[in-house]
């Protein structure tokens, strides 16, 4: 928490506005719209029903399919599955670990061919790095198949001078507990499309009809944000851009510490964009560094330091797996690289130096206890 939080906690308490409508769910939309540059965004209950709430705007339904980044959390697919559509699966590519403009072009030729064509693209920006937005764009606007910005994990970052979010038609930010910012549970849908977002807050709120009783002439959804959790999102915006700075100083000292370590090498940022370094993502290569990926996640989980490995792709899950997927090219595939090499470091902006350094000291320690053993061998 950022300490200014009860404020506007008690501003609702004090004026009665405890729903899920009110002053500061209006703030907080407005607030949030400013410091991304979208001209309209409808706050909801998490950045999964924001996902979902695109989808149906999009009018995907029974049949459809959709193009999705392979590498990320299950919450960008599974809106999908709800709706009865179809996820098609795109690989990363190693620039940005985000989805392959290569692939997704391979993935709309064979729509071309066989049909349909995807109803929308699902772009996911990885750990807080916007992707390839300019190619990925072109390749969609060809089409002409939208794209909806799933920015759950980069609030925060940008991309050649432009707020990561707002690419696509439709953009979404996640204010899960372990977001860079946080309502607890809430999420955002970002728009220039003034009409969408309207009917966004509409199918948020039950799909109430303007009537004086209550009426309703099609299906809604329990979506919307409830004024104290936006109270609290409001205290946190204001110190959004302080957390990225913080995190982006966390990735930094591990770079500078850990890269020494033959075969590690981090999550790269592409020219031209500013990632919001939501988590320190790095790559272990085994037969370079001589450890793995599974070793140093079991020494820090015996100082009691959590980390984890990169994302499962998504086509790699079991309840995927029969689905289809594009790799990066037939000879690799980025995102299955990745998962097998990846891990994931503490980075909690109120991380301590000496809490970093211990991270470190630990992952050195695994290294040279490891090199210990192959020379007595």
């Amino acid at each position: 928490m950022s300490g200014n939080e009860l404020k506007y906690i008690n501003d609702a308490f004090e004026t009665n506005w405890i729903a899920p409508l009110g002053p500061n769910v209006d703030a907080f939309e407005a607030e949030v719209a400013q410091y991304v540059g979208a001209s309209e965004v409808v706050a909801v209950s998490s950045g999964t029903a924001a996902i979902h709430l695109a989808l149906l705007l999009l009018g995907v339904g029974m049949g459809d399919k959709v193009f999705c980044s392979s590498l990320t959390f299950i919450a960008s697919a599974n809106p999908i599955i709800y709706q009865g559509a179809e996820p098609v699966f795109i690989d990363s590519e190693p620039e940005t670990w985000n989805m392959s403009p290569q692939a997704l072009e391979r993935a709309f030729c064979d729509a071309i061919k066989n049909g349909p064509l995807p109803k929308a693209v699902i772009v996911v920006n990885l750990y807080g790095q916007s992707a390839k937005m300019e190619e990925l764009s072109a390749i969609c606007n060809k089409y002409g198949v939208p794209i909806i910005e799933d920015a759950a994990e980069s609030l925060g970052a940008m991309y050649k001078g432009k707020a990561s979010g707002t690419f696509g038609k439709f953009g979404v930010f996640s204010f899960n507990g372990n977001k860079i910012i946080t309502t607890s549970g809430g999420g955002m849908l970002v728009s220039d499309d003034r009409e969408s977002i309207q009917r966004a807050r509409f199918l948020a709120t039950q799909a109430r009809d303007a009537a004086p009783h209550y009426q309703h002439s099609q299906i809604g959804f329990n979506y919307r944000l409830s004024n104290i959790l936006a109270g609290i999102g409001r205290a946190q915006l204001e110190v959004l851009d302080e957390r990225v700075a913080a995190r982006r100083g966390i990735f930094q000292r591990y770079k500078n510490e850990l890269s020494e370590i033959p075969g590690v090498t981090f999550m790269p940022e592409l020219i031209d964009t500013f990632s919001n370094r939501w988590l320190t993502a790095l790559t272990i290569n085994e037969k370079v560094s001589g450890i793995s990926v599974t070793e140093v996640l079991d020494a820090l989980s015996e100082e009691n330091i959590e980390a984890r490995p990169v994302w499962k792709p998504l086509h790699l899950q079991p309840i995927f797996k029969e689905r289809k997927y594009y790799p990066h090219n037939e000879q690799e595939s980025v995102s299955e690289t990745l998962f097998n090499s990846g891990l994931c470091l503490p980075s909690g902006s109120n991380m301590k130096d000496e809490d970093v350094e211990t991270v470190i000291h630990h992952i050195k320690q695994t290294a040279i206890k490891r090199k210990e053993r192959a020379s007595y061998v």
